[in-house]
């Protein structure tokens, strides 16, 4: 069953429930929308499901900044008040404010 409504918005941060990242999200994916080869690297006892949001963020962990795409299921807010440091955040979104960051560009 497609699940039409994402549970996280642009601008809010999030964490990886099981692995040592967090991010700020800057899109949405209704449902699973990378390749297919993507996918199959994931183990298959840890492969979610395809017909979910899945949520680019632009994410940091101890030891770098990079771009992340993951599911619904592995993602939980992040309400520590904690800015996210990576270089891109600011041509995305205005300055932190309560927890979120505001849009200060058009996405499509």
């Amino acid at each position: 069953m497609l699940k039409t409504r994402a549970k996280y918005s642009l601008g809010q941060i999030v964490r990886h429930r099981k692995h040592p990242f967090r991010g700020v999200v800057f899109d949405v994916d209704a449902m699973f929308s990378n390749t297919e080869e993507w996918y199959d690297a994931i183990p298959e006892d840890s492969r979610p499901q395809k017909d979910q949001p899945f949520y680019h963020l632009l994410a940091e962990n101890d030891q770098s900044y990079y771009v992340a795409y993951v599911s619904e299921q592995n993602l939980v807010a992040d309400y520590s008040g904690e800015p996210v440091g990576h270089p891109d955040v600011p041509e995305f979104f205005g300055d932190l404010e309560d927890g979120q960051y505001p849009l200060h560009v058009q996405l499509n």
